[in-house]
């Protein structure tokens, strides 16, 4: 139903995302739809979501009020979004499942990338948001190098071995785009255009146009 990946090393971080959603109605119909998957959230960091489509909704819902709050580190933005990421899927099911059955179609998940200008020995951060049966809802941790939702771990070794070697971005970057080009064509729940983006020391740069 969808795939996110992101990868990080000394020199930054890579996000990328492809973009089919599925939406069901109240009669149990599946539509299609494209979804920009990968949203920046300040000037140095973004957010990914997989999952249900409502995970969008959820990530401007999250930039409006970082924005509002002024808050811009990734250590800040991860605290806040724990909560207000939460808030809003409990939202969401709640509409959702006055109509209709709790389902795995419902479940979202995120990576959270950004730079940090207060921890030099840790200045890329990733982190995985997912939701869970309890609460809060929402829960996370912080991703070590490499991680892809859903997972694909030969794809996240590869991208170990690259990251760890120091391995430039834009040499990281065109594997990851071809095994979601391959993705495509193999797998169903997985379609273009895709999103791709950088996070270095000088803030988020989105690279979908060039590398589409």
């Amino acid at each position: 139903m969808s795939q996110i990946i992101a990868c990080k090393s000394e020199e930054g971080i890579v996000l990328a995302a492809d973009s089919k959603a599925i939406e069901i109605d109240l009669q149990g119909n599946w539509t299609e739809h494209r979804l920009k998957r990968l949203i920046q959230l300040t000037p140095y960091t973004a957010i990914l979501t997989g999952g249900a489509m409502q995970g969008a909704a959820m990530c401007e819902s999250l930039k409006d009020f970082i924005g509002q709050e002024k808050i811009e580190g990734i250590e800040d933005v991860y605290q806040a979004a724990l909560p207000i990421m939460a808030s809003e899927y409990e939202h969401f099911m709640r509409k959702n499942c006055e109509f209709l059955p709790v389902d795995p179609i419902h479940q979202v998940h995120f990576i959270l990338a950004g730079y940090s200008h207060k921890n030099k020995r840790n200045p890329f951060q990733l982190y995985l948001l997912w939701t869970k049966k309890k609460l809060p809802q929402i829960d996370g941790d912080e991703i070590s190098t490499a991680y892809a939702a859903p997972r694909r771990m030969t794809l996240e070794y590869q991208l170990n071995q690259q990251c760890q070697n120091n391995e430039p971005l834009d040499q990281i970057l065109p594997r990851i785009r071809a095994d979601l080009a391959k993705q495509s064509e193999l797998n169903d729940d997985v379609a273009d255009p895709f999103s791709f983006a950088f996070i270095k020391r000088d803030g988020f740069a989105d690279l979908s146009d060039a590398f589409s």
